[in-house]
């Protein structure tokens, strides 16, 4: 078998959403004619809470090589994991290329300095890399246009490091291709010198299998006699003005809503902060907040979020104003057997899946202009899908449209690119 070296300095039991990436590209390269020896940084010096059940996720013989990291400072004057372990993860890996005869180094992005590596062991050992966008690296964050801001500085070392990583790339894919677009734009060059790929996030069955094994309950909210709908993940920056729209309706409308309540799980500004509210207070401005919206800021456990999943009565999902946004977690969502609600961009992929497989409805909406139009229509498009919801059969949802969105079928994807690249 090719060997691929799989650079994630974050790994289960780290519960952080992006260790699914790589986790689940290694679970089946195997079966694709690749060994994957996955690199990370040993769990002690995770700054974040650890899941010991999601290592239980992973197949036994995977082989795993750990490095150490600089601890998180007080006061934290760097809490990067790929900056802390980054010396670390470079000797190991480099190491590990001379020893193991490996074919190709493919780093997943964030944390983005980690990239950086691959031009490094490039010129040291000739072996070719590739970057996997999870998010994209430049992009503009809300504030970054205030000079001298944190965020001001973050997107010009963005600028300034992105097109040293990328220099001698054999190989850039992305959660979806718009991750990837502004890279080819920023570096022409990469056009004719390397492959590009598109691939979401996977769906994994057998998660769901070892969930019912673990006997986890929920414990954010109890279910009771309302409509329960739980969102689920990070908050993206321009998901906030449909957000707003959506919020407007509602209170608008209470006498429709008033038996509907809204979860929101891990959409906190710091991950491990449970204080750190981002949809309170926009919940607080229209006076719906812990009538209609209730919100658990702090990130809690991929399985635990499986759970909570399956304890809701439909899942909802808000898209971006980016029309290349394609939420990772309508796969998830599917399997949790449980209708959907999405709210979506009109180009956006994930839509048009939903309604093909009867798993959802979709309330499209064509970018930032048209906002307006969200809440003239969401309190309607809602009346019709709580009738949705009482004629849902999760027996009658087409599965085979998400075939092309498994773990498995998304890694052949991805080895296939390795096999023209290596």
């Amino acid at each position: 078998m090719k060997k691929v070296l799989i650079i994630s300095p974050d790994y289960p039991p780290c519960n952080l959403a992006g260790v699914h990436r790589a986790r689940l590209f290694a679970q089946h390269l195997p079966e694709f004619g690749w060994e994957p020896i996955v690199l990370c940084v040993d769990e002690k010096y995770y700054e974040f809470d650890l899941d010991w059940n999601l290592h239980k996720l992973l197949p036994k013989n995977q082989r795993i090589e750990k490095v150490k990291a600089f601890r998180v400072t007080k006061p934290r004057l760097i809490g990067d994991i790929g900056l802390r372990s980054y010396f670390f993860l470079r000797r190991k890996a480099l190491q590990l290329i001379k020893n193991e005869n490996i074919d190709f180094v493919y780093i997943p992005i964030p944390s983005f300095y980690v990239s950086l590596l691959g031009p490094y062991l490039f010129r040291k050992t000739g072996v070719k890399y590739g970057i996997d966008y999870i998010d994209p690296w430049v992009h503009q964050f809300p504030g970054s246009e205030k000079i001298f801001s944190r965020h001001w500085w973050s997107t010009r070392f963005a600028k300034w490091l992105e097109p040293k990583a990328v220099e001698k790339v054999s190989l850039i894919t992305g959660v979806a291709s718009g991750y990837y677009q502004g890279v080819i734009e920023r570096n022409p060059h990469l056009s004719s010198t390397c492959l590009f790929g598109a691939m979401p996030y996977g769906g994994e069955k057998n998660d769901q299998l070892l969930l019912s094994e673990l006997g986890i309950e929920p414990y954010l909210f109890k279910k009771n006699n309302k409509i329960q709908l739980v969102y689920a993940g990070a908050m993206l920056p321009k998901a906030y003005a449909p957000l707003r729209s959506i919020f407007h309706s509602l209170a608008n409308n209470i006498d429709l809503f008033k038996n509907v309540e809204f979860h929101f799980i891990g959409t906190g500004k710091i991950p491990n902060d449970p204080n750190s509210y981002t949809i309170k207070p926009i919940a607080e401005e229209y006076g719906i907040w812990q009538t209609n919206i209730f919100e658990y800021p702090k990130r809690i456990s991929y399985l635990d979020v499986l759970v909570h999943l399956n304890a809701a009565t439909a899942i909802f999902i808000l898209g971006s104003t980016e029309p290349h946004y394609t939420p990772s977690k309508v796969y998830q969502a599917v399997l949790s057997q449980k209708p959907v609600f999405a709210v979506l961009h009109k180009q956006s992929t994930a839509g048009t899946i939903l309604q093909k497989s009867k798993a959802g409805q979709v309330l499209s909406f064509d970018g930032e202009n048209d906002l307006g139009s969200i809440n003239q229509r969401f309190a309607i498009f809602f009346s019709d899908f709580i009738n949705f919801i009482n004629e849902f059969d999760p027996a009658l949802i087409d599965e085979t449209i998400f075939e092309e969105y498994s773990a498995k079928a998304v890694t052949g994807k991805l080895t296939a690119l390795l096999n023209q690249v290596a």
